[in-house]
């Protein structure tokens, strides 16, 4: 993620990802297919449809994808905007525009995601499945539009709202959170999961560190399974070692006590 400029793109590498794999062709964005992109095709077309802040597909083949660009700023820019507790109220409103934008929204049955084949059960909308600050699109303080939906999936909105809880909280140690994640000091979680579901529209639920730790151990999984497929970049953070790093992110998590 941090080897893109922001400011050059709107499609930052995730974690360890090549950087490569997203280009910025004038007010457009290249980026190669997978096997999940055209039910996230079909997404994206939908959020269009109901106006919601996201890259629109202009064409696709070839194994390529072309989207327009959403100016502002992303990747590692995000992570200092959600650190203040105005900035993790916009990015909790962020999401619930979005869960509101896909929440009549049914994919066609023979839909395939990144986690396998579905539509979306009782109870379930397409979740982002990757929403973290750095997939965010920020003028200023506010955030303007989603970006990189290889992860999305039907799921409990739930899904979604643990996965942001684990970068907003965050769940990571002090060190961590003031070394690397732009905290000036050690964060106190509870309140900022507090103000993150009331600005969401819910109340913290019972379990929410086990919620978070579910989420950790689908994503392990999930990379796991893409990874032995030689699906990139997953194989790629595989033989560098990133299961390790996520399985000690789920013992610390289970171990938190709020």
């Amino acid at each position: 993620m941090e080897r893109l400029q922001p400011e050059l793109t709107a499609f930052p590498a995730g974690p360890g990802r090549p950087a490569d794999r997203a280009r910025r062709v004038g007010d457009t964005v290249r980026r190669p297919t997978a096997f999940w992109s055209p039910a996230v095709h079909d997404l994206l077309r939908h959020l269009e449809r109901v106006g919601f802040p996201a890259s629109r597909l202009l064409a696709a083949g070839a194994g390529q994808e072309t989207l327009s660009w959403l100016p502002g700023e992303s990747g590692p820019a995000g992570w200092a905007k959600i650190v203040p507790e105005p900035g993790l109220r916009r990015w909790a409103r962020f999401l619930r525009r979005y869960h509101d934008a896909v929440a009549g929204y049914r994919p066609p049955p023979a839909s395939r995601w990144s986690s396998g084949p579905g539509t979306c059960a009782a109870g379930e909308i397409i979740c982002h499945g990757d929403f973290g600050p750095w997939n965010g699109v920020w003028r200023g303080d506010d955030p303007v539009g989603l970006i990189d939906f290889d992860q999305a999936r039907p799921a409990s909105p739930w899904f979604d709202i643990a996965y942001a809880l684990e970068y907003a909280a965050p769940f990571r140690d002090d060190r961590e959170c003031t070394d690397w994640l732009r905290y000036p000091e050690p964060p106190d979680r509870r309140r900022r999961i507090e103000i993150f579901c009331a600005a969401y529209g819910v109340g913290v639920p019972d379990g929410i560190v086990g919620q978070v730790a579910a989420q950790q151990r689908f994503v392990l999984d999930r990379c796991a399974d893409l990874a032995r497929r030689g699906i990139e970049p997953q194989a790629t953070w595989v033989r560098d070692g990133y299961l390790d790093t996520v399985r000690a992110r789920i013992r610390w998590t289970e171990a938190l006590r709020l």
